[in-house]
């Protein structure tokens, strides 16, 4: 490689700009966690990295370069090369990166000048991406202009919060409505994943500067995602804001949302009646999951009520047997739960109405709230 090719350490910049990023690393590493906007094209495949490791403990490096120069040569090479140029040509502006910004980057970003494209590589690959978005939402936490959306469940939150002049949906992020019930089709990002688009979300929502940023108020787990704990220190003492709705809406959002949503979801992707069984299964047991909590006797009516909802859905539509089983879980369960963890918060109640109420309230607070 006798020509210098340029490279960036502008990371803050590209991860603001959402610039497309070409990610060189095995299909395993990117699963592990990987740069948002990032695409895998790996230079080497897992099996072809395994390989060129074992040879690298047993012979050295140039061993294992001369070996990974085998292995990707010939049509293999030519196809990758191609995949990347092609990724390149879709996204004017890529970069790319490796582990470490080191020699799976080097090449590829030869190869690709050989073709005809060069692309800048990131300086340090992976390893100073996320470490710059570790350290960026550390430093960023303690200082946040955060108002915390609260309210009891089924009052929908998510979708005042979407209303909301400055959100951060941590839900969306973590793809899991944070309850019992909140598991989505999607399945759930790493960890690494999860903490690395939160921290470009929040550091997006941070421009300008001082602006008040809405969340949703969240446990220190969503599904099974872990909020960074500078984040929930922060949310611990942030003001918030409560949103107040009738039961009857309530049971009507939570209607929408967990009961016609999710079956048509399963049923669109999966048909009619495989769809609804799979619904059938995820709707108790998400039930299931809050036995111990509800008591055996509470569980097992609960239960029943929600089997004999489930069979006149399937039978001839009629959601009213859903009500039933909603409205008893959000009055002597969800709300009694709600009830003391607000009286347990540290932050101040700086707003608590309606939807309208709410939304005109938050046009007005122009100013970041005060950091308690």
């Amino acid at each position: 490689m006798s020509e210098e090719l340029p490279e960036t350490d502008a990371i803050k910049a590209l991860l603001l700009e959402d610039a497309p990023l070409l990610d060189v690393r095995a299909p395993g590493e990117f699963c592990e966690g990987a740069a948002p906007c990032a695409s895998n094209i790996p230079l080497m495949n897992d099996r072809e990295r395994h390989k060129v490791g074992l040879c690298y403990s047993e012979s050295g490096q140039e061993a294992a370069i001369e070996l990974g120069h085998q292995l990707v040569s010939g049509e293999t090479k030519a196809e990758r090369v191609e995949g990347w140029l092609s990724f390149v040509k879709r996204h004017p502006g890529a970069r790319l990166y490796c582990s470490r910004g080191g020699l799976r980057s080097r090449i590829a970003q030869q190869w690709l000048h050989e073709a005809g494209a060069t692309v800048p590589r990131v300086t340090g690959g992976y390893k100073a991406i996320r470490r710059f978005l570790l350290d960026d939402l550390e430093a960023r936490c303690p200082d946040l202009p955060l108002i915390v959306v609260s309210g009891r469940t089924g009052t929908g939150k998510t979708r005042l919060l979407h209303e909301l002049p400055n959100p951060v949906d941590l839900e969306g992020l973590a793809a899991h409505r944070g309850s019992s019930f909140g598991r989505m089709l999607k399945p759930q990002p790493s960890q690494v994943d999860f903490e690395n688009a939160l921290s470009v979300a929040l550091m997006k929502a941070g421009q300008p500067s001082g602006t008040p940023i809405y969340v949703e108020d969240e446990s220190h787990l969503i599904g099974r995602r872990v909020l960074p704990t500078a984040l929930q220190q922060r949310m611990a003492s942030a003001p918030l804001m409560i949103l107040e709705q009738p039961i009857e809406t309530r049971v009507e959002f939570i209607l929408e949302d967990y009961v016609i949503e999710m079956s048509r979801a399963y049923m669109d992707r999966d048909g009619a009646e495989a769809g609804f069984a799979v619904f059938r299964e995820f709707l108790l047991g998400s039930l299931s999951r809050i036995r111990k909590r509800l008591g055996g006797l509470r569980h097992q009516q609960l239960e029943g009520v929600m089997t004999e909802a489930l069979d006149a859905q399937e039978s001839s539509g009629d959601l009213d047997g859903h009500r039933e089983w909603i409205r008893t879980l959000l009055n002597d369960y969800y709300d009694p739960m709600y009830d003391y963890q607000l009286s347990r918060k540290q932050g101040a109640i700086a707003a608590r109405g309606s939807y309208e109420e709410l939304l005109n309230w938050s046009r007005q607070t122009d100013v970041s709230p005060a950091t308690t």
